[in-house]
């Protein structure tokens, strides 16, 4: 079900969503030029017709199309509100991988709400974790925010240092899960493990799973093995999972 609007114009489908910037979120409302252009061009949209904007840290609204001259289009305000964040966050520190499939696994992490989204260093990784993030993987986090309307998109960091890394950053959650693909004693991530208030930090491994070095520098620093079942997971798959699991905790199931 489409989340509910400010007060404002009411349609019989949801509303064309677009990206403005948290910077451009002001008076001239202003569409950069690849926004401007698919509201202009491709979907045909004039002046008084009303869509959505978002600025992907939570902002969204309804606004009216005042002008679509030029390269600019320019809106006006008619009700603004804010997504809730929630009681859990869920940042999922997911080793860095040759999947050719990232754009979609972007996608899939700001429909299943992931808070953050960092990409590691493995000691098993299959590809070199790059010094800057890509701009086509935030065009695919705006993508998949457009499409659930989501008016927030994931933080994205790119962590070198490998684990060590990671577990220099473990104080800032409440909890923090080793998703291992050893033995794990039998436990596996339940909805009960990511139900309550405070930061989850979930830690994935690249395609080749942890080495013994990682998993004895994750348990020393209090990151809980569990595991996903018993088969084995392509790496995107055992995100997806991850993060549904998370979504349908957080949904009260």
């Amino acid at each position: 079900m489409p989340r509910k609007m400010p007060d404002g114009p009411t349609k019989d489908r949801p509303l064309r969503s677009f990206y403005l910037a948290p910077g451009e979120w002001r008076a001239p409302y202003l569409l950069d030029p690849s926004e401007s252009r698919h509201l202009s061009r491709v979907l045909r949209l004039r002046s008084g017709a009303f869509v959505r904007l978002f600025d992907g840290c939570g902002r969204f609204g309804v606004f009216r199309v005042e002008d679509v001259g030029g390269r600019r289009v320019c809106l006006s305000p008619v009700s603004e509100g804010r997504e809730e964040e929630g009681g859990v966050r869920c940042t999922l520190a997911a080793a860095f991988s040759k999947a050719l499939r990232r754009g979609w696994f972007m996608e899939k992490c700001v429909e299943l709400g992931a808070f953050s989204v960092w990409f590691w260093q493995g000691d098993y990784s299959q590809a070199a974790l790059p010094d800057t993030g890509k701009e086509n993987w935030k065009a695919a986090l705006i993508a998949g925010a457009k499409q659930c309307e989501a008016a927030r998109v994931p933080e994205l960091a790119l962590l070198k240092g490998g684990a060590e890394a990671i577990i220099a950053r473990r104080a800032e959650f409440s909890r923090a899960y080793l998703l291992y693909e050893g033995d794990t004693g039998g436990r596996l991530l339940g909805l009960s493990d990511l139900s309550f208030p405070g930061d989850l930090l979930l830690v994935l491994g690249p395609e080749g799973g942890f080495s013994p070095r990682e998993v004895e520098a994750f348990a020393g620093a209090d990151f809980l093995p569990v595991s996903l079942g018993g088969r084995v997971l392509r790496w995107e798959t055992a995100a997806v999972l991850t993060l549904g699991l998370a979504y349908m905790a957080r949904q009260g199931v």
